[in-house]
């Protein structure tokens, strides 16, 4: 008897455990499918509320992420920007330096910030164009960031310190043909914009000069004025003084138009290295995703500014031109520029510390 008791409760507790089970899983069916129905009813109201939030844009203070330190050329037209679109829209733009590894780490971090347009980065041309091709697993200057504008072109010049007999470029590229090595390249560290400037100039004149990094711009002018190195290739209004004071010689100009600062000074293209365009670059970048309506809008608001008497003026005074491009427009260059530094860094080889 007490064995078939105890088989009786042994069916009994399996089938109040199979029943069980069945009813947690059908509970478990049912809180999904309420959690289903709950977020489908209010996907409209998020989605209404979402657009209200990007049509009030911005409506409380926006991070400016500049990836180099307070004071050099980029960070001076970054904070400009940023005090005009504080004054147009009535939201504090505050700049935020995070200057480290040669811009890697501002540019990175902008590209994880959350994509609500309340973080914005600086990008230019070297932590665009550049530097995703020397660094692997970097960001992905097309794919990582949505283009809100390029909104200053900065003109570069090839100069040479006086004890150079080459007058013009025609007479640079024979003088250093004849001694291949013998002329020495500055620039602000291996992988600069200035360093591809002047390998760039190599591969297209089929010379050869000594590449000698510095650190920074600083060290590589002083060296130059000293007459320790021979050549640099860098924007106009860092060198426009010394060139007027005749402490340096200009050239050419490296960019496709002859500089307004620097008219009678004739381009590289027009010297015989046809195609050759050399210009760095200034934009605003916001996170993959976005919206549109907030890239828009800072869109607008950068090109009315750039529209401005005072802001060419002050763009002029920094050595910077006024741009402007659209998301469209910036894609486009900056597929471009890709194109042109890509093989450029391949055929010399830089990678990382080289």
């Amino acid at each position: 008897m007490s064995g078939s008791r105890r088989g009786i409760r042994k069916s009994h507790v399996i089938y109040y455990w199979r029943h069980n089970v069945r009813y947690i899983a059908a509970m478990k069916r049912l809180a999904l499918l309420l959690a289903a129905l709950a977020l489908a009813a209010s996907t409209p109201q998020v989605m209404a509320q979402s657009a209200a939030e990007d049509a009030a844009y911005p409506s409380r203070p926006v991070r400016l992420i500049i990836p180099w330190p307070p004071g050099g050329s980029n960070d001076v037209l970054g904070r400009l920007l940023a005090q005009r679109l504080s004054e147009t829209t009535g939201q504090a733009f505050v700049v935020d330096n995070r200057a480290s590894a040669g811009g890697i780490l501002g540019q990175e971090l902008g590209a994880k910030a959350t994509p609500d347009g309340y973080t914005l980065t600086l990008a230019t041309s070297g932590t665009m164009s550049i530097t995703p091709f020397v660094y692997d697993k970097l960001y992905d200057p097309l794919t990582s960031y949505e283009l809100v504008t390029l909104y200053a072109l900065v003109p570069y010049m090839m100069v040479v310190t006086p004890t150079v007999a080459a007058r013009d470029v025609r007479e640079f590229i024979a003088q250093a043909k004849s001694k291949p090595g013998a002329l020495n390249l500055a620039s602000t560290g291996t992988g600069s914009i200035n360093h591809l400037a002047g390998e760039l100039f190599n591969l297209m004149a089929g010379t050869q000069t000594l590449h000698v990094p510095y650190k920074g711009g600083g060290p590589a002018l002083n060296d130059l004025l000293a007459g320790r190195v021979h050549v640099y290739f860098a924007s106009v209004a860092s060198l426009i003084s010394h060139v007027r004071a005749g402490k340096l010689r200009a050239l050419g100009v490296a960019s496709l138009n002859r500089s307004s600062q620097l008219p009678d000074v004739p381009t590289l293209d027009e010297q015989g290295l046809k195609g050759y365009d050399v210009v760095s670059w200034v934009g605003i970048v916001a996170p993959a995703g976005t919206s549109p309506t907030v890239v828009n809008r800072l869109h607008g608001e950068i090109s009315k500014i750039m529209a401005s008497a005072d802001m060419r003026e002050r763009l002029a005074s920094s050595g910077a031109e006024p741009a402007a491009m659209g998301p469209s427009e910036f894609r486009t260059y900056l597929k471009a520029d890709l194109a042109r530094w890509g093989p450029v860094i391949k055929k010399v080889g830089i990678k990382p510390d080289s």
